[in-house]
């Protein structure tokens, strides 16, 4: 064969192969298409089995119009995280269909300018902004359809909350499958509501967790002073029942033991129990009574609970501003719990990290109770119980430190109760009450219940501050939108536990996503260490302060001169010594924030070697090691 034959033989097998590996690609891209690894350490890309569930439980077709313009923004270097993400978004999308029998159709549409997409994308409500120098609308949102004219939507599909997406899209698809949706009663003493906010002179907008609730719950408000709760409420929700009636309390009693669920949130001291005169009698504020309790039902009900104790946690303890000027410092009573405070093994923490909660009470089981008390949220045994009164005229959070001693126990903040309860009011309905100028309410009609004929099952929290926005959301306005960004998952807790008691749990193992946060545990612990060296040294200083003084307020009061301006030899010589002492305390504090920075320093570069350094190296080795084996081989073949 000649030359010329061989190389065009060659130049033809080439140009088979080539054919082939984009025959073979084509076929891969459509085959597997949306399949990826997900190799992080919570599987935040997975679809998960909750979300199967929600997809797998459609009884009629859903249609999805995505509406992404992607002619507007093909040229416009600003929107490419957008048009990356979209891909995202596309792909969750039709992996959710393969999940969905076929009930799941998927439109994408590109809504052109000045055409009837783009009108109809406006008229969903869906969020447009200027795209280009033209002022053509660029438009990034669904709109999701059901057979009796239900929709729901996402005005603006936002790239810094993909950890979010599958939740988003889940809850949507979970909202417009439902023929209605559960009921939610909040009976609340707390401004958790919309309403208007005398301080501000406005309208205040309601806590996010609430709002959350709506997006999911048909949420009813119950009056503090209802004499009966609606039987179509699924789950009451009551927040900081200060000061119910026994009329009210028992309008409770009743309808958990017909059946009805119950979440309690009380508290030793709520934050957001404010006085409507606090801003002119801030007096009278610091005095006013912030605890709340239930006894009357949850003593019946086994569960012991001290409306006038406060848990500290030195280990849990967060830190926060001591005020201009000053380096911030741990409040042991404001508790961030991690997943070792958490109860891994209820579907209502599944997946969530952490959880903050301030000034909160905690709970026990009663010795003598027969029902299930199932712990939810813990504190270290670094803790300690101490008077309400202490964190209630504090000024200073580090002076919950002073005396600070664990008692080397864990405390119980959240807990699941579970049994047949009884009635707190075992001889019926108690005589109607009547508030000042009103006739006393007519007698219920209902038949009373001594006990529950089936278990029940409610939810404790011995704080109320963990719904309140500060703990662990901020909300952001954002074209025109109320973004919220989380920083711990109070939310997810609650609205978990809400699912939960309304007996829907596949959102649950989803929206523990929305937060994913990975501390450095060995640096929080190093810091924690440096601090109690710290407050012990700085305590030190105080009290040789405080000895000085005292030593110089004798040595001044024992003078016979008529010069009381000039010191003594011994009043300079007695301050003189402080001061050298204060010089060598004040060395110390310094040392042991320099101990505490080389302490993080060494961590760092040792994991800098092992990372950069160390893995590298073992990789070599172990490929240097499979090349060497390998050459042996062929060598021993080749003998």
């Amino acid at each position: 064969m000649s030359q010329q034959a061989k190389r065009n033989y060659g130049a033809g097998a080439l140009l088979i192969l080539a054919v082939l590996f984009v025959a073979l690609l084509f076929v891969v891209s459509l085959v597997f298409r949306g399949a990826r690894f997900d190799l992080t350490e919570n599987n935040l890309y997975s679809v998960s089995q909750g979300t199967r569930n929600i997809l797998a439980s459609i009884d009629e077709p859903l249609n999805l119009y995505l509406y992404f313009s992607d002619s507007v923004s093909k040229d416009v270097p600003g929107l490419t995280p957008y048009r990356d993400y979209s891909r995202r978004v596309r792909d969750m999308l039709t992996e959710f269909s393969s999940y969905a029998g076929g009930n799941l159709n998927l439109q994408v549409i590109d809504p052109l300018p000045f055409s009837e997409a783009e009108d109809a994308a406006s008229a969903a409500g869906l969020t447009g902004f200027p795209a280009n120098s033209a002022g053509d609308t660029f438009f990034f949102g669904l709109v999701a359809t059901n057979a009796v004219e239900g929709r729901e939507t996402v005005a603006f599909f936002d790239p810094s909350k993909e950890a979010f997406l599958e939740y988003d899209l889940a809850k949507l698809i979970y909202n417009l499958n439902q023929v209605s949706k559960p009921v939610i009663g909040v009976m609340s003493t707390l401004p958790i509501n919309r309403g208007f906010d005398p301080a501000t002179r406005q309208m205040r907008e309601p806590w996010i967790v609430l709002q959350q609730a709506e997006q999911l719950f048909e949420v009813r408000q119950v009056a503090p002073t209802a004499d009966v709760i609606d039987p179509e409420i699924d789950v009451l929700a009551v927040v900081h029942p200060k000061d119910l009636t026994d009329t009210t309390v028992y309008a409770i009693d009743q309808f958990v033991l017909r059946g009805g669920k119950l979440a309690v949130f009380v508290d030793p001291q709520a934050e957001m129990d404010i006085p409507a005169d606090a801003q002119t009698n801030p007096q009278a504020a610091m005095f006013a009574e912030r605890s709340s309790d239930l006894s009357k039902l949850l003593e019946t009900w086994g569960v012991a609970y001290d409306a006038k104790q406060v848990v500290l946690d030195r280990t849990y303890g967060l830190q926060v501003s001591a005020g201009p000027g000053r380096r911030p410092v741990r409040h042991v009573g404001i508790l961030s719990i991690d997943t070792a405070g958490m109860n891994g093994d209820d579907v209502t923490l599944a997946e969530l990290s952490t959880i903050n909660v301030s000034q909160s009470g905690h709970l026990a089981k009663k010795p003598d109770a027969e029902v299930e008390f199932e712990p939810l949220l813990t504190t270290t045994e670094d803790s300690m119980s101490v008077s309400s009164d202490r964190v209630r005229f504090m000024t200073d959070p580090s002076s919950l430190l002073d005396g600070f001693a664990p008692s080397g126990q864990t405390y119980t903040i959240a807990a699941r109760v579970r049994g047949t309860f009884s009635s707190a009011f075992p001889d019926g309905a108690p005589p109607p009450e009547a508030t000042e100028g009103e006739e006393p309410a007519a007698p219920s009609t209902a038949e009373h219940l001594a006990a529950a004929t089936e278990p029940n099952d409610i939810l404790v929290v011995a704080d109320t501050d963990i719904l309140s926005d500060r703990l662990w959301a901020q909300a952001q306005s954002f074209l025109g939108q109320r973004l919220i960004s989380a920083f711990a998952n109070n939310g997810d807790f609650i609205i978990n536990s809400l699912d939960n008691l309304t007996g829907s749990s596949d959102l649950i193992s989803i929206r523990g996503r929305a937060t994913s946060q990975r501390p450095f545990t060995r640096v929080q612990e190093l810091q924690r260490q440096a601090e109690a060296r710290y407050q012990a040294t700085e305590q030190q200083l105080e009290q040789q302060l405080q000895e000085t003084e005292r030593k110089l307020t004798e040595l001044q009061a024992g003078r016979d001169d008529s010069n009381p301006l000039i010191l003594t030899p011994e009043q300079q010589a007695e301050l003189a010594r402080f001061q050298d002492e204060r010089l060598r305390i004040r060395q110390e504090l310094r040392q042991v924030q320099s101990n505490l920075r080389g302490d993080i320093e060494s961590l760092g570069t040792w994991l800098k070697v092992i990372n950069i350094g160390l893995v590298p190296l073992l990789v070599t080795l172990f490929a240097l090691t499979i090349a060497w084996r390998r050459a042996r081989r062929r060598e021993e073949a080749n003998r």
